[in-house]
């Protein structure tokens, strides 16, 4: 009979093949894999929140936010432009909950910096700033025209 390495290795080669995964992705699938092998060997009930967060919770701020692609703090997850969709549709969090969960200060923005370099390109040449500053002074004035 296999091991339960051995299972776990089979279980996530099957996963790999239909889904890209990193190198890191790999290692904490097999060892969340082996985790649950062993539980259910044991008896032991098998709960998402039980099981061992693998290298997701170890993930620095730094190695989170990369240029290219951002990557989950919570589950490991990489390859996303930005996080707030994972976030709401993966672990039913808003992103003000998660910087508190992992105090990123709010001047960190939850996307990638390529990404958020091209949203500003497209807000600055669609002059969008200066469409702000239209509908504040027009709200300033209607505020004033209220208070009279």
């Amino acid at each position: 009979m296999a091991t339960l390495l051995e299972m776990a290795k089979e279980i996530v080669t099957a996963h790999a093949q239909t889904t890209p995964m990193t190198t890191t992705e790999l290692i904490s699938e097999i060892q969340m894999v082996h985790a649950v092998l062993l539980a259910l060997e044991s008896g032991m009930s098998v709960e998402s929140e039980s099981m061992p967060a693998a290298d997701a919770t170890t993930l620095t701020i730094k190695q989170a936010f990369k240029t290219n692609e951002v990557l989950c703090m919570i589950c490991g997850k990489g390859g996303m432009k930005t996080l707030t969709r994972h976030l709401n549709q993966a672990h039913q969090l808003k992103p003000a909950q998660y910087r508190k969960q992992f105090n990123i200060p709010k001047s960190q923005s939850l996307m990638s910096k390529k990404y958020a370099e091209a949203r500003k390109e497209i807000a600055s040449r669609m002059d969008l700033g200066a469409n702000l500053e239209k509908a504040r002074a027009a709200r300033k004035s209607v505020i004033k025209k209220g208070k009279k």
